[in-house]
């Protein structure tokens, strides 16, 4: 099992930065790639940004060049910087951990972005 907790969301004027954090605990060895993805109202969960143990990074056209992922190892800890934010990225933001057999999420932080 691999335990989820996001933080860092907010409010925040449209042309704003935010960063949010995700933690994780219990077996985190078993984790590879970790990622963030999100639901606006009235929409189904889309993928954000995801980067593999490995370090690799993939993103959603719309987030390319705003937003940046980032994984610290050693805190276990995942990040999502997100810059120029827009109305339209409003949403409830969920952190996630994918293994060979496994994908857990957290809770979800809710980021809206006001114009």
């Amino acid at each position: 099992q691999v335990q989820l907790v996001e933080s860092g969301g907010g409010l925040v004027q449209a042309g704003g930065s935010q960063r949010l954090s995700c933690a994780a605990s219990g077996r985190i060895f078993s984790i590879d790639t970790m990622a963030w993805y999100r639901q606006a109202p009235g929409k189904q969960r889309e993928l954000v940004a995801a980067i593999s143990g490995g370090g690799s990074t993939s993103y959603a056209n719309s987030m390319k060049g705003r937003f940046t992922i980032s994984r610290d190892g050693a805190k276990n800890t995942v990040y999502l910087e997100m810059n120029s934010l827009k109305p339209e990225d409003t949403g409830v933001y969920y952190c996630s951990a994918e293994g060979v057999s496994f994908r857990s999420w957290g809770q979800g932080t809710q980021v809206t972005v006001s114009s």
